[in-house]
């Protein structure tokens, strides 16, 4: 049984206080590599940042995946330590729990978003 692990995509709306919002996950197993992000979160980026920051923030965010730029733990690693202000990763956390479908999607739904409305 491997551990699961993590790193959370960060878009900084204010870096100066260190004001951010959770737009995406990097999930990683032993084997398997995985870029979750929520297009609403980052959507909602537009109101937040000049044109030319939000779609610089978007691209980065959904060509993750696609273009196979994280590949290793050590990939993250770098990212974390030389992202720049408007986009960071957190550290690599580990969560002792298999690493099946449901789980991913835990970490997904409790990190960047959870489409169940509550009855505020």
């Amino acid at each position: 049984m491997g551990n699961l692990r993590y790193s959370i995509i960060y878009a900084m709306i204010r870096p100066e206080i260190s004001e951010k919002v959770s737009v995406g996950v990097i999930i990683l197993d032993d084997k398997d590599f995985d870029v979750r992000f929520s297009r609403k979160k980052l959507n909602a980026l537009q109101w937040l940042f000049p044109k030319k920051e939000y779609r610089f923030v978007s691209k980065v965010v959904s060509q993750l995946n696609r273009n196979k730029r994280v590949n290793t733990v050590e990939d993250v690693n770098y990212l974390t330590r030389y992202s720049n202000n408007l986009i960071t990763f957190s550290p690599v956390q580990s969560v002792d729990v298999t690493p099946t479908k449901q789980n991913k999607e835990w970490i997904y739904r409790s990190y960047v978003y959870n489409s169940v409305r509550s009855g505020v």
